[in-house]
């Protein structure tokens, strides 16, 4: 890998990055210089603020350029910051929509600060790479020396006096060959290295602000989260329509039947009202277990420890649940938090239930600092996928609108270990 590093690609887009960056830094360099200039030398009129809005646009466009660039060359991924949206249409608000810009501001900053830095990469970079291919080379053009410049060798060491060090012998040779040879395996880390400062600077001065990030994310999830409160609105909705709901109708007819028949068919009758009554002890089931799929009364009364042995204990397969003491009543979290890990459980154990042909399975949910932990596992044949649409990722998403995690270890084969994590929230 070592012995690569010097040929591969990666190495020489790197160093092709730090060489471009030198015409690239003098080029927003003098353009924020000018901006800067221009903008401030004209407030005294009006031209001014629209000259350093116009300004500030610019470099967002040159920032587009250099992420691009350190796509290219360094596959590094920046998102673009988040854009200029004036409060109302009109130049005079797009002007203070970006003078207000923190991204436009950080454009400008990039300009000035990566001018300084790029000038040392590019020459300290192309020396180094220089050197070692020359002096790793230099047997092979050593003979220029006698040739050409009337002395034995290469020159390393001056003594003064008029005496020098040439590296004419064979020794001095491989020795000086060595020292490129060193040069050239430490260069693609070193060149690396320089790139590591690009990097931190495009995608802490070019790309999105955190605030703008973790506020787009929120936006993200909070759509995630009303997708699903309609999702399990239109799943009650159909539960209460195929289920209960027909039963109480065709309850209806029977009872409406035997109230017909009451007078001339009394054992017909009979029979009806116990056919109904049969039909009133299965709605009143499918009723309890809808309202346990919205929010189980033992959850409520009792806490998640209880409610988790009662969803295993429905399980088909066999499933020891271990629930960390602290879970208790006197220590809950939040409302929302104890529903979500509730759910969660009862969805992976389901999935236990019917895709992993498994023999057994564990539950075990404790707390850990401000988080609290769900791991369930199972012996079946594995091969659970958080990817292709998969119910697996349908909870990752819900997990995620909480500041949740979810996080699947299933081989082909199995055994199968999944992990969900929650913020407390108590």
């Amino acid at each position: 890998m070592g012995l690569r590093a010097p040929f591969s690609g990666r190495t020489w887009r790197a160093f092709l990055y730090l060489f471009l960056s030198l015409p690239m830094a003098v080029l927003m360099f003098a353009y924020a210089i000018a901006v800067i200039a221009l903008g401030a030398g004209l407030l005294v009129t009006f031209l001014g603020v629209p000259v350093l809005a116009g300004g500030l646009a610019g470099s967002r466009g040159l920032g587009a350029l250099e992420r691009a660039r350190a796509r290219a060359l360094l596959g590094l991924e920046v998102a673009a910051p988040e854009p200029v949206r004036p409060a109302k249409p009109g130049l005079m608000a797009w002007i203070g929509a970006v003078l207000k810009s923190g991204a436009s501001w950080r454009h400008l900053l990039y300009s000035l600060l990566h001018f300084p830095w790029a000038v040392f990469a590019f020459v300290f970079s192309l020396v180094f790479w220089s050197v070692g291919w020359l002096l790793l080379s230099y047997p092979l053009w050593r003979w220029t020396f006698p040739a050409y410049l009337d002395q034995p060798g290469i020159q390393l060491v001056d003594f003064g006096n008029g005496h020098f060090y040439y590296a004419d012998t064979p020794a001095k040779i491989a020795f000086t060959s060595g020292i490129g040879l060193l040069l050239v395996l430490a260069g693609p880390w070193v060149i690396r290295g320089l790139t590591q400062v690009d990097r931190v600077m495009v995608q802490g001065l070019l790309g999105p602000s955190p605030l703008a990030t973790r506020v787009s994310q929120l936006e993200s999830d909070r759509g995630v989260a009303v997708d699903t409160a309609a999702a399990d609105l239109r799943r009650i909705e159909r539960d209460l329509h195929d289920g209960a709901q027909a039963r109480l109708a065709s309850l209806a007819m029977d009872l409406g039947l035997a109230k017909a028949k009451l007078a001339e068919d009394p054992q017909a009758a009979a029979r009806l009202v116990d056919e109904a009554h049969g039909e009133v002890k299965i709605a009143l089931q499918e009723l309890r277990d809808l309202a346990r799929g919205i929010h189980p009364a033992i959850l409520t009364d009792r806490g998640l420890g209880p409610a988790l042995s009662a969803l295993a204990a429905r399980c088909a397969v066999p499933v020891r649940v271990t629930v960390d003491p602290d879970l208790n009543l006197d220590h809950r979290p939040a409302a929302a938090i104890e529903g979500m890990a509730y759910f969660t459980a009862y969805e992976l154990l389901r999935n236990v239930s019917r895709h992993s042909r498994a023999g057994s399975a564990t539950l075990d949910v404790w707390r850990t600092a401000d988080r609290i932990m769900l791991l369930v596992t199972d012996d079946g044949r594995g091969g659970a996928d958080l990817h292709g649409g998969t119910g697996l990722a349908g909870l990752a998403e819900r997990l995620a609108a909480v500041d949740g995690l979810l996080i699947v270890d299933s081989p082909a084969g199995g055994p199968t270990a999944i992990t969900a994590e929650l913020p407390w929230r108590g």
